[in-house]
C-alpha cells in the first residue's frame, strides 16, 4: 500500500552550512613517526604483472600455505582523506611499468605505509577481483561474489603488508597525457601520474574540490585531445573546501578507472601547480579573483529598473551585491536562486545543477554579481536576471558563470524575511524571502500531499479568508508529505505568475503549522470507517465490477511493478468503446456529522478521465441509479506510472445520516484508451 508519511518535524541546524565555509586546511603535515612500526626485509617470489595475471574471469584466491611474496612501493596516501581504504603501489619508485590496487579495512594508512615506502604482501589468503573494472587485491568476499572481492580486515594487515626497514624512495610522477589515458595503458591503474598542460573545466571554475561530505567528479582537460576526464574528490578531504585552482599546469595525481571513465585521486593538493595563464581555453587571467575596480554598485530594486523590455541587455560596468535567499537544496527550485538586498529580491537563471554545493550560492552567503552582458526582464510578470533565451530571459549558460558570480568571502549569515500579510503584497515585495503569519490550508487541501506527478498548487489562507497559492515541484524531496492541518507561520519566497501571487517554500519548516486553526479546532484525521488497499488481490465481495460496454475488460487487481504491493486497475482496448465500473460496498454515515473519502490514483496513457461519484440507493444496474459527481484530485501525467496523486479528502456531506456507495466510472473510445490504477481507498467519518 502507497503512504505518505507524516511529516516529521526537523531539527534545523546552522553548522551544516557553517561547514561549507569553516576551517580551511593548509594541506601541510608532519612526516609520521614510524619508530617501533614493524618492517620486514622480504623476497619477492612475483612481480605486479605477474599478479595481475592470475586473475582472468573470476576470483582468485591464494591458498592459505602459499609462500608468494609481491613487492612495489606505495605511490598514494591517505593523509588528506581523500583516498580512503586504499593503498595504491606500483612496481618502481620512477617509469613504473605496472601499478595496483589494494583494499584494507583500515584509515589512516600513511601513518605505517608512508608514500614512497617499498613494502612487501604476503599473499596466502589474500585473493584478487574486480571493482568497476579494476582488479585489485583484498579477502574473498563472504557474501559469495565470484568476481569481487572484500578489503583485507584491519587486524590481518600488519600480517600481510610489511613495510621495508631500509628503503623508502621519493616517488616520480609518470607523465601521462589525457589521449594515452586509454585501455592499452590499464597496467599504470595505481601508479602516480603527471598530467602537464591541464586544467580544470570552465563549467567548475571558482567553486570549491568537493561540496562537505559529497563525493564529486570534477573536469579536467589537457591539450592533447578534446576528452575530457575525471578528478574524483571526496567531501570528506581535507582540502574539500579549497576553491580548484584556476589556471593552467601541473597536475599530479593517482591514475584510476571505473568502468569505462578514466579517473585520477588527488594525494594532496600542495601536488598541483596550476597557475599559468592564459589558459587552452582562452582564460587570460584567474577568473576567480574579484576586484570592484570599474564598477558600479547597482542595488536590486535598480536592477528590476533597467528592465525596459522583455529582454534588455545590460551594458554597464555594474556589479550587484545581494544576499542568497534560496537555492535548490530542496529541488522545489531548480536552476535558479533568489538574491536579495536592502531593496528587494529577485530571480537568477542558471543552467547549472545542485547549485546548493557550490560556495558561491549557499543560502545566506552574499554574492557578488558582474551585471554587464546579462540580460533583464519579466517572464510571466516576474522580473528576472539571465541570458536570452527564445526572445525572453532564460538561463546562464552553466560554462559561463564565472564570468558573473564571485564568492564575496563573506560568512553566511542568517537570512532575514520580511513579515507580510497576503492582503499587503505588491510587486515590489516580489522575489523577497517573506514571512506571512497565521496562514492555513483550505479545508479542501487537508490530509493531501505537497505535490505529486507535476508541479502543485495548494492554498493557503489567513484568518480573514485572504488567499495566496503555494506553489511546490514534484521534484521537491518533501512533495510526497502530508500538508500540515494546523496553522502557523509561512515562510517562503513570494513569486508572481501573470498577475497571480504565489509562494515557494524551500523545505517544510516553511509550512509548519502547529497552532489550532482559525475557528480554534484542530484538524485531526477523520476516523477511518472503511478501508481497503487491495493488499491481498482480488475484490472479494466489498466491491461490484460491472461492464457495460465493450469486450470485458473488467476492474481487476495488479501488483505489476509493485512488488508484493496490489492496487485495482482497468485499461481499455484500442479500437473498442468502453465503459466499466468498480462500485464499493455499502458504508453507513448514520449519525455522523463529518464524512469524506479518499483514495490514491496513477494514470498511464492518453484517454478519458476516470468519473468518481456516489449514490445512496444503487439499483444493481449504473444506468438506472442516480449518481452523485464528486469533484476528486486526480493523476494527469498520462506519460509515466508511478506518480500516485492523493485525491485528498473529498467532501461527503450529502450523505450524512444515509449508507453510501463508491464509484468509479472507466470509459475509453476508439482511440483512447487510458489505464488507470487505485489503492488506499477510504471512507472516513466521525
Amino acid at each position: 500500500m502507497k503512504k505518505y508519511n507524516s511529516i516529521l518535524k526537523y531539527i534545523f541546524v546552522m553548522f551544516a552550512a557553517l561547514i561549507i565555509t569553516g576551517c580551511v586546511h593548509d594541506d601541510k603535515y608532519d612526516e609520521p613517526n614510524l619508530d617501533g612500526y614493524q618492517c620486514a626485509d622480504l623476497t619477492a617470489t612475483m612481480t605486479l604483472t605477474q599478479l595481475r595475471a592470475k586473475y582472468t574471469t573470476a576470483t582468485y584466491v591464494f591458498p592459505d600455505d602459499s609462500n608468494d611474496i609481491v613487492e612495489g612501493y606505495v605511490s598514494s596516501t591517505d593523509e588528506t582523506g581523500n583516498i580512503y581504504k586504499t593503498i595504491y603501489i606500483q612496481d618502481k619508485p620512477e617509469n613504473p611499468t605496472q601499478g595496483f590496487v589494494i583494499s584494507v579495512d583500515a584509515v589512516s594508512t600513511y601513518t605505517k605505509y608512508p608514500q614512497g615506502s617499498k613494502i612487501y604482501i604476503k599473499l596466502a589468503g589474500l585473493a584478487l577481483g574486480t571493482y568497476g573494472g579494476v582488479v585489485q587485491l583484498g579477502v574473498k568476499d563472504a557474501a559469495g561474489s565470484t568476481t569481487s572481492v572484500a578489503r583485507i580486515p584491519e587486524k590481518l594487515v600488519p600480517a600481510r603488508i610489511f613495510r621495508s626497514c631500509s628503503i623508502r624512495e621519493n616517488i616520480i610522477p609518470k607523465k601521462m597525457t589525457s589521449l594515452q589515458m586509454v585501455s592499452a595503458n590499464d597496467q599504470y591503474i595505481g601508479c602516480l601520474i603527471q598530467m602537464d598542460n591541464a586544467e580544470f573545466d570552465s563549467r567548475i571554475l571558482c567553486t570549491n574540490f568537493a561540496p562537505n561530505g559529497v563525493t564529486v567528479d570534477r573536469i579536467i582537460r589537457d591539450n592533447t585531445t578534446a576528452t575530457t576526464r575525471v578528478v574524483r574528490n571526496s567531501g570528506y578531504a581535507s582540502f574539500a573546501n579549497q576553491i580548484l585552482p584556476s589556471g593552467n599546469g601541473k597536475f599530479v595525481g593517482i591514475y584510476s578507472k571505473f568502468n569505462s571513465t578514466y579517473q585520477m585521486y588527488i594525494n594532496k593538493v600542495t601536488d598541483l601547480e596550476m597557475t599559468k595563464f592564459p589558459r587552452i581555453d582562452g582564460i587570460a587571467s584567474n577568473p576567480c579573483e574579484y576586484s570592484d575596480n570599474g564598477l558600479t554598485q547597482k542595488t536590486v530594486a535598480e536592477v528590476k529598473q533597467l528592465a525596459t523590455s522583455p529582454l534588455t541587455l545590460i551594458t554597464g560596468d555594474f556589479v550587484l551585491k545581494a544576499k542568497v535567499t534560496a537555492n535548490d537544496k530542496s529541488g522545489n527550485l531548480f536552476k535558479y536562486i533568489y538574491v536579495e538586498d536592502a531593496t528587494g529580491g529577485i530571480r537568477i537563471n542558471i543552467d547549472k545543477a545542485d547549485m546548493f554545493n557550490d560556495p558561491r550560492f549557499v543560502v545566506g552567503k552574499e554574492v557578488y554579481v558582474k551585471l554587464k552582458n546579462l540580460y533583464v526582464g519579466a517572464v510571466s510578470g516576474e522580473i528576472q536576471l539571465g541570458s536570452p533565451f527564445s526572445g525572453a530571459v532564460g538561463r546562464i549558460a552553466e560554462a559561463d558563470v564565472y564570468k558573473y558570480f564571485f564568492d564575496s568571502k563573506k560568512p553566511i549569515t542568517a537570512v532575514t524575511s520580511t513579515e507580510k500579510m497576503i492582503n499587503e503584497f505588491t510587486t515590489a515585495d516580489v522575489g523577497r524571502w517573506v514571512k506571512i503569519k497565521n496562514l492555513q490550508f483550505i479545508a479542501g487541501d487537508l490530509e493531501k500531499v505537497y505535490a505529486s506527478g507535476a508541479v502543485t498548487n495548494r492554498t493557503l489562507e489567513d484568518c480573514s479568508g485572504n488567499k495566496v497559492i503555494l506553489r511546490t515541484s514534484n521534484f521537491a524531496d518533501f512533495a510526497g508529505q502530508v500538508i500540515e492541518g494546523g496553522k502557523g507561520d509561512v515562510y517562503g519566497i513570494l513569486s508572481i505568475f501573470n498577475g497571480t501571487y504565489q509562494l515557494w517554500i524551500t523545505d517544510v519548516l516553511g509550512a509548519d503549522l502547529d497552532d489550532p486553526r482559525c475557528d480554534g479546532s484542530v484538524y485531526t484525521p477523520l476516523p477511518v470507517l472503511y478501508k481497503d488497499d487491495f493488499a491481498a488481490g482480488g475484490f472479494g465481495g466489498d466491491w461490484t465490477t460491472v461492464n457495460v460496454a465493450g469486450p470485458n475488460q473488467f476492474w481487476n487487481t495488479s501488483n505489476q511493478g509493485n512488488g508484493s504491493n496490489y492496487y485495482a486497475v482497468v485499461n481499455g482496448v484500442l479500437g473498442n468503446i468502453n465503459e466499466d465500473w468498480l462500485i464499493s460496498k455499502t458504508v453507513s454515515l448514520v449519525g455522523k456529522t463529518k464524512a469524506a473519502v479518499s483514495f490514491t490514483t496513477d494514470v498511464r496513457y492518453s484517454g478519458p478521465a476516470l468519473q468518481v461519484y456516489a449514490t445512496e440507493n444503487y439499483t444493481g444496474d449504473p444506468a438506472t441509479t442516480t449518481w452523485v459527481a464528486l469533484p476528486a484530485s486526480l493523476d494527469t501525467n498520462t506519460a509515466a506510472f508511478g506518480d500516485w496523486v492523493s485525491s485528498g479528502n473529498v467532501d461527503l456531506a450529502a450523505f450524512l445520516g444515509k449508507n453510501v456507495r463508491i464509484a468509479f466510472k472507466y470509459t475509453s473510445t476508439s482511440s483512447a484508451a487510458a489505464t488507470w490504477e487505485i489503492d488506499d481507498f477510504k471512507i472516513k467519518g466521525q
